[in-house]
């Protein structure tokens, strides 16, 4: 394959202006789950530590439900108003949404209005975060060009990683200045007062992007009107294939990302401190591996990654999550959890391009984003509260096994479906 081109300074800018807004929108919306051990007895107060994860876990996976209903509306907006305006929209939502629990009253204080209002924000975040990923995994595999497409798209992983980063950056330090009493008490409500700050700044960022040439250019042609009916009328295939492929990863994303730092606690018997470095180090790494992976399916291929994750997945997912039961020592729990995001990196890096290369331009931002937030819904908002479930029915290896079952289904998908790199629909804009 010959080298690809220089990429423009324009273009360029493009994407890390992109990218760096997906970041901050990426930081508000895993806030949450960062911080829920520490609010989490403030709006469901009980005994029972399991318990009062599970209120927050359920109103996480709240936010997912209104994922689906943001990529519609927004993914429609993006493929009819353009990808720049569509990401000046989501962040508006996600700013709303962190203002409100950052001023939210407390159980103690307002009684069931406080969880209510935490569902409120959670289902605005949802709206936001539904639209933003058609959006931004668009525009960002647009702007890249042919030859470097899985490279610059990975980043859309790479930001939403380091939204969790930073996050968690923010948990440690946080812990370090105000220590445990001060986060429980009140510490908990400044991430989210950092959110939405950032997020007006994203805002003005996103306003002076450039807009994309294939949008650009469906316009001009006079395209269909994006719509959902034109979506699975017209492109079932296509959908069905975004909804099958995103299952397993998402759901093994969300295992190791996510519940891992709960797990580390509930489960393996580590501080809470002691799970958030281990979590924090570990998605360090695995975000590194983004760009590489992403640019090695430039050369080889998307299907070969998928595969890859495909099997492993189905084979190892059960060995490491038993092996992370019992282990004491913070570096091996560590390694294994490393181990997973590794395996998981087949699917991470490549997800966005993949599912932006089966749509043409005119209705490419809602075939990403719609069938993506319906499956990401089902399995990876799902996943804390699925897991905690299982945990308090006593059975938690269950959990283990519904993950390897939703790998091994996704696993079946990639073997059979063409390699996106080869018929990508974006040359054709």
């Amino acid at each position: 394959m010959t080298a690809a081109a220089p990429l423009p300074p324009g273009r360029l800018r493009a994407i890390v202006g992109g990218s760096a807004g997906n970041l901050v929108e990426w930081y508000d919306w895993y806030a949450y789950a960062a911080f829920s051990l520490y609010f989490a007895p403030r709006f469901f107060p009980s005994d029972d530590p399991t318990a009062a994860l599970l209120g927050a876990a359920a109103v996480f996976a709240v936010g997912f439900l209104m994922r689906p209903l943001g990529a519609w509306i927004m993914g429609v907006y993006a493929d009819r108003h353009g990808r720049k305006s569509g990401l000046a929209v989501s962040v508006t939502l996600m700013c709303a949404g962190s203002l409100m629990i950052a001023v939210a009253p407390t159980h103690e204080t307002a009684g069931l209005l406080a969880p209510a209002i935490l569902v409120v924000a959670r289902l605005l975040q949802g709206l936001s975060v539904g639209g933003e990923y058609g959006a931004s995994a668009t525009y960002l595999s647009e702007m890249a060009g042919r030859g470097r497409r899985g490279f610059f798209s990975s980043f859309h992983y790479v930001t939403l990683i380091g939204g969790q980063l930073v996050a968690i950056g923010v948990l440690l330090l946080l812990q370090a200045v105000l220590g445990e009493a001060a986060l429980e008490a009140w510490g908990w409500r400044v991430p989210f007062a950092i959110g939405a700050a950032l997020a007006i700044v994203v805002f003005w960022i996103r306003r002076g992007l450039a807009e994309t040439q294939s949008f650009a250019n469906a316009k001009l042609a006079d395209a269909p009107r994006s719509s959902a009916l034109a979506l699975f009328r017209r492109h079932p295939r296509e959908a069905a294939t975004v909804m099958l492929l995103t299952a397993g990863g998402t759901l093994a994303f969300y295992a190791y990302s996510i519940y891992m730092q709960k797990f580390l606690v509930n489960t393996s018997g580590f501080d809470r401190a002691t799970a958030s470095r281990i979590n924090g180090g570990t998605l360090l790494a695995f975000m590194a591996l983004q760009p590489l992976a992403g640019a090695l399916s430039d050369h080889i291929g998307r299907r070969p990654l998928l595969i890859g994750f495909g099997v492993l997945g189905t084979l190892l997912t059960y060995p490491l999550f038993t092996a992370l039961e019992t282990t004491r020592d913070p570096l091996v729990a560590g390694l294994l959890v490393m181990g997973g995001l590794v395996i998981v990196t087949g699917y991470t890096a490549i997800n966005a391009v993949v599912k932006a290369e089966l749509f043409p331009a005119h209705i490419r931002a809602l075939g990403v984003a719609l069938p993506y937030a319906l499956a990401n819904t089902l399995f990876g908002g799902t996943a804390e509260y699925v897991a905690l479930r299982f945990k308090s029915a006593g059975w938690e290896r269950g959990f283990y096994w519904y993950v390897t079952a939703t790998i091994a289904v996704s696993l079946l998908v990639y073997v059979r479906m063409p390699d996106t790199r080869a018929a990508s629909r974006i040359v054709e804009d």
